[in-house]
């Protein structure tokens, strides 16, 4: 390997890289046709350790940083396997990790970590709020011992396949704090009691096989015991659990922008056009080159936000900037090796239609590049908020 990833963690990257051997692209498209869910990669990628890679030894992980949560990703996607089946297991239990009680995390984390339980889910956006958190309409009223809990979630993906969930809700009315991050607090869900006992879940098709759903709450019961940290405190919680998604889908991103590199180069190398290999051709060979260089840099910002999150230092802003480069450069990388295959680029068999579509979801979740634009006009640059 020749990219600057290969001095970070190369044997978890060379042990990835062996276990995605055995889920090569026909297992991909198999799934893709019928919307099914990848639990045979999930599970080895779980009994392998690679999932519970940021869970302390303590209860069971490895205790490592997220610079091997990004090795593990971005392996995954070079590969041309898809992570977002289960890298929320890596850093949805970070909310419990920083702000539970000893008693939860002792209950819940050694078993995230083996695999007997399943944390994918983290709910958070709502149909009305989009983006804007604070403004989310789920409420959790204090009734004894319990919450209950009325409203709705969309765009939780792994909901089906997960059998807790981190749930953001509001405690206190919106118009009743000071700040509109003030009332917001979050609740560990189990999801095998309450499916069916005031939560519905209904399956959203869409143009990628994301196993994304909607979430109807009505009067569910959840104890009391399952808030994490302090009522009407929570959107705290779960900031930094909002940083860590953005590192690592952005090394997702990383991972993607690489396949598509390497194959456009081998598939420019070997393909001959008019008596010579395409990729001699300065108007193949560019873009590609390009391509590789957009990769690169954006990965460059990647670790550097992975740098200082491992480093307990504030990283909001690097977070938002590596999710925006390397989508983009994911995205650029996708559209060259689509035209450099030109038709083929489109026969399912070759796996670039499928990472075409699963990669450009990155532009949109899970915070869109507008957003994180205003966040660097506004938090950066010090210009008056737009909205």
């Amino acid at each position: 390997m020749s990219d600057l990833s290969a001095r970070s963690h190369p044997d978890i990257r060379e042990a990835v890289r062996r276990l995605c051997a055995g889920f090569p692209g026909s297992y991909w498209q198999a799934l893709d046709r019928d919307r099914a869910y990848p639990t045979d990669f999930v599970q080895t990628l779980t009994r392998e350790g690679f999932l519970s890679v940021l869970i302390p030894e303590e209860y069971g992980g490895s205790g490592l940083g997220l610079g091997a949560a990004i090795a593990v990703l971005e392996e995954i996607h070079r590969s041309g396997c898809n992570g977002g089946a289960c890298h929320a297991q890596m850093y949805t239990m970070g909310t419990l990790l920083r702000h539970g009680t000893a008693e939860q995390k002792a209950r819940y984390l050694p078993a995230v970590a083996s695999g007997d339980l399943r944390l994918q889910a983290f709910g958070v956006t709502e149909p009305t709020s989009g983006t804007d958190t604070t403004r989310i309409r789920t409420f959790a009223k204090r009734v004894g011992d319990k919450f209950v809990v009325n409203g709705q979630k969309i765009w939780i993906s792994r909901a089906e396949h997960s059998d807790l969930m981190v749930l953001l809700v509001r405690t206190t009315p919106r118009e009743q704090v000071a700040k509109s991050t003030d009332g917001l607090s979050v609740l560990l869900v189990d999801m095998r009691d309450a499916v069916g006992k005031g939560l519905t879940i209904r399956p959203i098709r869409t143009m990628l096989n994301h196993a994304t759903t909607e979430l109807f709450f009505d009067d569910l019961e959840v104890p009391a015991e399952n808030l994490i940290g302090q009522v009407d405190k929570g959107f705290k919680y779960i900031i930094d659990g909002m940083n860590a998604e953005r590192i690592l889908i952005a090394s997702e991103c990383i991972g993607d922008g690489r396949f598509f590199i390497d194959r456009a180069s081998a598939y420019a190398r070997d393909r001959e056009v008019f008596g010579r290999p395409i990729g001699q051709n300065q108007g193949v060979q560019f873009p590609i080159a390009r391509a590789h260089v957009q990769v690169t840099a954006a990965a460059l910002m990647v670790e550097q936000a992975a740098a200082l999150f491992d480093a307990g230092r504030p990283c909001g802003s690097e977070a938002n900037m590596a999710k925006l480069l390397a989508s983009e450069a994911s995205w650029a990388a996708a559209d060259t090796c689509l035209q450099t295959h030109g038709g083929f680029g489109f026969a399912e068999e070759y796996d670039i239609e499928r990472k075409f579509r699963e990669t450009r979801l990155y532009q949109v979740a899970p915070i869109s590049t507008n957003l994180i634009l205003s966040h660097v006009a506004t938090h950066v640059l010090g210009l008056p908020k737009s909205f």
